[in-house]
């Protein structure tokens, strides 16, 4: 697979493909994309800067349905492009950015979706936008799709790692508490990883709420991922 490692390229591809948009429309701009970057191996750094110079030129209204037929592709990149642009869509469209982040989520219905759009979407409005933010969470941590509920912990993990003030790591982190009876694979995977960064970052937080998490109520994966944090928690 060939890979692409400079800027400079990526923008005369994206470029070229903001041509083809312009005088050939969507279809044949999806395709370009597709053929010349979402086929090629390109680490996430480059295709975040390609998708901020396709929110730059791209006409607001339509965005979306631009970002619905570039998740139709199916490419990890797709996810990366996608997420990246609902992200800088989050101060204007900020409701339907969440749902549609979630809409791409469960069509993608596997964990690398989740992890790679969970993070910049709701992970990014965890961070910026906290108190509009936690109460979507909250209902997302009741949901009936599990790729929902692991989104809970990935949005939990970015906020946490990338400094999210301690005033809302608590509910969040009461959040993942509740979810420490979860059995589904991927679901303990995505919760568990919110709870280590928590533990990492705010060991004062864990001694607080260390009865409850030695109770009978929390599983024992739960917990493993709270004294792997401690461990990194330490170390720093």
């Amino acid at each position: 697979m060939e890979t692409i490692s400079s800027k400079a390229t990526i923008k005369q591809l994206v470029a070229a493909a903001l041509h083809a948009l312009q005088h050939s429309g969507r279809e044949i701009f999806v395709t370009s994309l597709h053929d010349t970057l979402l086929k090629k191996k390109v680490k996430f750094p480059l295709l975040e800067y390609a998708a901020r110079e396709i929110a730059a030129a791209v006409p607001d209204e339509e965005q979306t349905s631009i970002l619905d037929d570039i998740i139709c592709l199916r490419e990890t990149g797709s996810q990366v492009l996608a997420g990246t642009v609902l992200q800088l869509r989050l101060d204007r469209h900020f409701a339907a950015s969440i749902d549609k982040a979630c809409a791409y989520i469960q069509y993608g219905d596997q964990w690398y979706v989740c992890d790679i759009i969970g993070e910049r979407v709701l992970g990014h409005a965890l961070l910026t936008r906290p108190e509009e933010t936690i109460p979507l969470l909250q209902q997302l941590s009741a949901h009936e799709n599990k790729w929902m509920v692991r989104t809970v912990g990935v949005a939990a993990h970015y906020a946490v790692k990338k400094g999210l003030s301690p005033v809302f790591v608590e509910p969040v982190f009461n959040m993942l508490l509740s979810l420490s009876d979860a059995t589904d694979f991927h679901t303990r995977k995505g919760i568990g990883w919110g709870a280590k960064t928590v533990a990492k970052f705010h060991p004062e937080l864990i001694a607080r709420y260390h009865p409850r998490i030695e109770s009978a109520a929390t599983r024992q994966w739960f917990r493993t991922k709270i004294n792997m944090g401690l461990h990194y928690s330490r170390k720093k």
